[in-house]
């Protein structure tokens, strides 16, 4: 049987199961509780499995978590040896989760100072050059897959990427010219390329984190190369995450964003990738704006879909050729 239990401000399913000593019991306010197999637990939600559906409950109405043998077993039989040191440095940011082709937080990792952020995150903010300017860009992963703007790109296939390694505590510039264009995604202002040099070594990269998880007023800032300042570094915090403009939703930040920023990653103070600075208002002071990461991994979760191809360099779509009578009737037209 399930019961609906309603609070004084939130809307609460309990199920009533008949279970054994193996499941977990969340204990919920108002003497209600869930009984099923805890999935996950964040910082402020749980999701369980209640055999039917999985339920996401707020932290702030669960009392008590009792854990059954089922989780301990599990706990257990996921036992592992401590891994390999992550190539980010030492810290919170070791807690990751690699999903395949980009990477990120597996746990809620502290926060910590923008200078200690800067150190670690440093060598995965690039440079992105083309004959007509520059903007900036972030490494995904340590095959060299990187992302930008498409407007920084568009209309270019000659681009080259400065990368600044760091070698025996010493940061050495090194230019890439093999660049290719693997997708893009000209209404969503999204690029991805390749960094294809066959002396390239493995690279450092940057951890995809949730722009939804982001409150007004949390601190971010952003690394990039404004005016052509590589490496530059600018701090503020977030305005509102639902600044709409065209159509779409962006992130408003506080953080100074400048041309040559385009393209580069907006960090919270976790030293996760939350967005991609794209513009600012010209006239105004600290009034930026950047696409929210939730947009960046869709492009790259379905990124055969905006494959970039030579044949039609201008955006995302191919078009197959039309029928043959109708392909002959426009000629004889």
């Amino acid at each position: 049987m399930v019961k609906k239990c309603v609070g004084r401000s939130i809307f609460v399913v309990c199920a009533l199961l008949v279970v054994g000593a193996m499941a977990d019991t969340i204990q919920l306010k108002d003497n209600a509780a869930v009984t099923g197999t805890v999935l996950a637990e964040k910082r402020d939600q749980v999701a369980v499995d209640i055999g039917y559906t999985v339920l996401v409950i707020p932290k702030n109405q669960i009392v008590k978590i009792s854990k059954g043998i089922s989780s301990a077993l599990k706990s257990v039989s996921q036992a592992k040896p401590p891994a390999d040191p992550d190539p980010h440095a030492d810290g919170p940011l070791l807690l990751e989760n690699k999903p395949g082709f980009y990477s990120g937080a597996g746990k809620l990792a502290a926060t910590r100072t923008v200078r200690d952020l800067v150190n670690q995150l440093g060598e995965a903010v690039v440079q992105v050059r083309t004959p007509s300017g520059l903007g900036s860009g972030f490494i995904i992963n340590e095959d060299g897959f990187l992302i930008t703007n498409f407007h920084v790109i568009e209309g270019e296939t000659q681009i080259s990427v400065e990368v600044y390694h760091q070698t025996g505590g010493e940061l050495e510039r090194k230019s890439y010219k093999q660049i290719r264009i693997i997708a893009i995604n000209k209404f969503g202002d999204l690029a991805l390329l390749k960094i294809e040099d066959k002396d390239a070594p493995k690279f450092k990269y940057v951890l995809l984190g949730s722009a939804d998880a982001l409150s007004v007023g949390e601190g971010v800032f952003a690394i990039g190369s404004p005016m052509g300042l590589e490496r530059t570094v600018t701090e503020g915090i977030l305005s509102t995450k639902t600044r709409q403009m065209a159509g779409e939703l962006f992130l408003q930040t506080t953080t100074q964003i400048n041309p040559g920023n385009s393209g580069g990653p907006l960090f919270n103070l976790r030293g996760e990738v939350v967005g991609i600075t794209n513009m600012k208002i010209t006239f105004g002071e600290g009034l930026g704006f950047a696409i929210p990461v939730e947009s960046v991994k869709y492009f790259l979760d379905h990124r055969e879909a905006f494959a970039y191809s030579n044949d039609n360099p201008s955006n995302a779509y191919r078009y197959l050729e039309p029928p043959s009578r109708t392909r002959k009737a426009a000629i004889e037209e």
